[in-house]
């Protein structure tokens, strides 16, 4: 699918990769709304790709629809959504307060679920669409010290592959963005434990939204950052056991450097 004229959605729009991609896909002409619960950073990167900027608290179902609306009424019917928005706090059940896993199932995995309601009839009544989701590597691999955002992106990514397999053949396709290390708020410290031993190679955000601007070009699945990932994969997928026995040492290294251990 090329971005001209298309009306496209991102949320999580006001900073680190949605930002980025506000950019990158304004540039090839599209139509883009920036979508965040931080009005003030929607209305910044709105205002620098001429786009609209609405407010939604992505983890209620009914602000997402009232989103589409809006966006419909202003600029089209939407012919890329863009769920990027997402939350990552937490790291075992011992210790994470129930209303934290809640609040990370709302708006890692619900947001993506309750915008696929939204816009998916008309996609599917125009016969063409494009729906884009980010997961993480961590919802293929996992994530080190973080377990409601492992499981909740696990979630995302059997969501994208299931709609793949059900409606591209209809006409609406899907990417999904599993990106490993990159220079977002999300990140943080990039010096720290978890940063060096588990997040991989960190790019930046503009990378990434070229990446996933040609993914999409190309109407291609899966959007890989570094071709590490990929080995990554291959040696979960070849021997889970030695997977799991390294995952098992990176994990006492992080907790050994964090004196844990």
């Amino acid at each position: 699918m090329q971005f001209d004229d298309k009306v496209t959605v991102i949320t999580g729009g006001a900073s680190g990769i949605g930002a980025a991609c506000a950019r990158n896909f304004a540039a090839r002409g599209a139509k883009v709304a920036v979508v965040d619960i931080n009005r003030d950073g929607a209305e910044a990167v709105a205002g620098e790709v001429g786009g609209l900027a609405v407010a939604c608290d992505l983890g209620e179902a009914a602000e997402i629809d009232a989103m589409v609306a809006v966006v419909e009424d202003a600029l089209g019917p939407i012919d890329i959504f863009f769920s990027n928005a997402a939350v990552a706090t937490g790291s075992d059940p011992l210790s994470d307060d129930p209303a934290l896993w809640d609040a990370q199932w709302r708006v890692n995995v619900m947001s993506h679920v309750h915008a696929i309601r939204a816009v998916l009839p008309g996609m599917l009544a125009r016969g063409s669409g494009y729906l884009i989701h980010t997961a993480s590597m961590a919802g293929i691999l996992t994530s080190h010290r973080n377990l409601p955002y492992s499981v909740t992106k696990h979630g995302v990514v059997g969501l994208a592959e299931w709609m793949s397999i059900t409606y591209h053949d209809k006409g609406v396709h899907t990417s999904l963005l599993a990106p490993l290390g990159v220079r977002t708020p999300m990140l943080g410290d990039t010096n720290s434990a978890f940063a060096r031993n588990a997040a991989g190679p960190i790019k930046e955000p503009e990378e990434v939204a070229e990446m996933v601007a040609e993914a999409v070009e190309e109407e291609r699945f899966l959007i890989l950052t570094d071709p590490i990932a990929q080995t990554w994969m291959d040696g979960k997928n070849d021997d889970l056991e030695r997977w799991l026995h390294g995952m098992r040492r990176m994990q006492a290294k992080i907790e050994s450097e964090l004196g844990e251990g």
